[in-house]
């Protein structure tokens, strides 16, 4: 029964991604490997040596939402490569899967370090730019984006969108080689304005330039199009604002 779920799951993706890909020149779904274990993202670039993007999914794993935020950036000149950290097919639907699979690498920092790095490899091995890239999450990827950031992965910046701003027991930011851009959300109650406050001193402690923003009466997942907590004012201040953030890097 497990077996056909994931199968099925598989199917839907697969063909999701079939149907962005035709919406937008280059898109592609991309299977590749780390540590033994097969993946599945999706890469779109709008012209060669574009500026990449690395994209880390939210809690629910790579769906539409990043396709289509992916299609966004490209529409403005960046290559994005969208990174999967659950593996091909797994893209958890109840809520106790997606505590399971995030909790498995909140627990497991050095794995979740060495997917994103087996991320980066395959979006180089396929044409990204990863000399001139900037890394952005959402919510679960967010606080997978600051967890690159502290490995030292050299990279130009980190952004978070709405993401967990802790720093685990025994990190901190003194490897950091970009600049850190955290959207947050003045309403949001799994990550509050205590946890963001505390990153801001930890990001100025080690000295890395960081901006940092809050938005009025927005809760957690202020930017995922449909849902209830969707803040459409919020989320355009901060898409536009990231956008000249990525046009400052270059």
């Amino acid at each position: 029964m497990k077996r056909t779920a994931v199968l099925g799951a598989t199917a839907i993706l697969t063909s999701a991604l079939m149907v962005s890909a035709a919406i937008a020149d280059e898109g592609k779904a991309v299977r590749y490997t780390v540590d033994g274990a097969e993946y599945e993202g999706y890469y779109i670039s709008p012209a060669k040596d574009a500026p990449l993007v690395l994209m880390i999914h939210d809690w629910d794993g790579l769906t539409d939402y990043e396709v289509k935020r992916a299609q966004m950036l490209a529409d403005k000149g960046y290559a994005v490569f969208a990174a999967d950290l659950f593996g091909a097919g797994v893209r958890p639907e109840k809520v106790e899967d997606r505590r399971k699979l995030t909790g498995e690498l909140y627990q497991n920092r050095d794995k979740m370090r060495s997917l994103m790095q087996g991320a980066i490899t395959q979006a180089k091995q396929i044409g990204g730019n990863t000399s001139d890239a900037v890394a952005m999450g959402y919510c679960f990827g967010g606080a997978a984006v600051l967890e690159l950031a502290r490995s030292g992965t050299d990279m130009k910046g980190f952004v978070s969108f709405h993401g967990g701003l802790d720093t685990p027991q025994g990190q901190d930011y003194s490897k950091t080689k970009g600049n850190v851009l955290v959207f947050h959300g003045a309403a949001d109650t799994a990550v509050t304005m205590e946890d963001f406050v505390s990153l801001n001193k930890s990001l100025e402690s080690a000295g890395i330039e960081n901006e940092m923003i809050v938005y009025s009466g927005a809760p957690h997942a202020f930017t995922v199009f449909g849902s209830d907590r969707y803040r459409e004012d919020a989320d355009k201040k901060s898409w536009q604002r990231f956008l000249e953030y990525l046009s400052e890097q270059k």
